[in-house]
């Protein structure tokens, strides 16, 4: 579905990513991991044009996406989640679902598809149906993880980038966002590139993954292969953070 080959990304003089190549297949999740600094979030803002490339190739279904502009990428099918949920604050649950589907609004026939598509989201996260008409800005983190993905939802991505849906949130809240992102490839056949830091709960939930250090991709494995490897286990899996999550 997604072949990233050859990829560098600067940002100013920065080199932050090094001929990055890597494939995401159809409905399968694939996780990137890796230390702060390490490009993770660079290569979810490439391919979605936030941070255009230097040079190299992204093909999105075979045809070549990079020198598009973000508006077009979202209407090919590609929607991202991004670090610190960037939700509407001032604007309710409600409002925040409508934007997300703002590119669909110009075919008035898709109206009571999106009107459909936003009771799915309500099906998927019953909390924001409680609080549909509550101001974004005064939702637990949790629920603003919640409508984060629901707003990227409504734009019917085939792929979802998803940055540090984990972040901040407790054991309990973790593990109903990473069932629904199960369920989100089960249910719907959508493919997911994931950004965690916490790499064991990625892994879990993972078909493969990409290690990635100082810009560069060190390490591809499947993620059961990358839950074993010493290596890994020594730098991200530590005893510490498999209590905190198993708790």
């Amino acid at each position: 579905m997604l072949r990233i080959k050859n990829i560098n990304t600067y940002y100013g003089k920065l080199h932050a990513l090094k001929n990055i190549s890597l494939h995401v297949g159809a409905g399968e999740i694939v996780a990137l991991i890796g230390a702060n600094g390490a490009g993770k979030t660079t290569i979810l803002n490439t391919i979605s044009a936030v941070t255009p490339p230097s040079n190299g190739e992204i093909h999105f279904e075979g045809s070549a996406i990079h020198n598009l502009s973000p508006d077009v990428i979202v209407r090919r099918g590609i929607s991202q989640v991004p670090e610190g949920r960037q939700i509407f604050k001032p604007l309710s649950v409600e409002d925040n679902l409508e934007l997300g589907a703002y590119l669909r609004y110009r075919s008035h026939e898709k109206r009571k598809e999106i009107q459909q598509d936003k009771e799915t989201v309500y099906v998927l996260f019953p909390q924001l149906l409680e609080r549909r008409a509550q101001l974004a800005g005064t939702l637990s983190g949790g629920e603003q993880q919640m409508l984060a993905i629901g707003r990227a939802l409504m734009a019917k991505p085939k792929l979802l980038l998803l940055d540090e849906p984990a972040m901040g949130l407790a054991p309990m809240l973790v593990q109903e966002i990473f069932r629904v992102i199960e369920e989100l490839r089960s249910r719907r056949g959508t493919s997911v590139l994931l950004v965690e830091q916490n790499a064991r709960v990625a892994l879990k939930v993972a078909d493969r993954g990409y290690v990635l250090e100082t810009g560069k991709v060190i390490l591809e494995e499947t993620a059961s292969e990358l839950l074993a490897n010493k290596d890994v286990q020594r730098a991200y899996l530590g005893k510490d953070k498999k209590e905190i999550w198993e708790r």
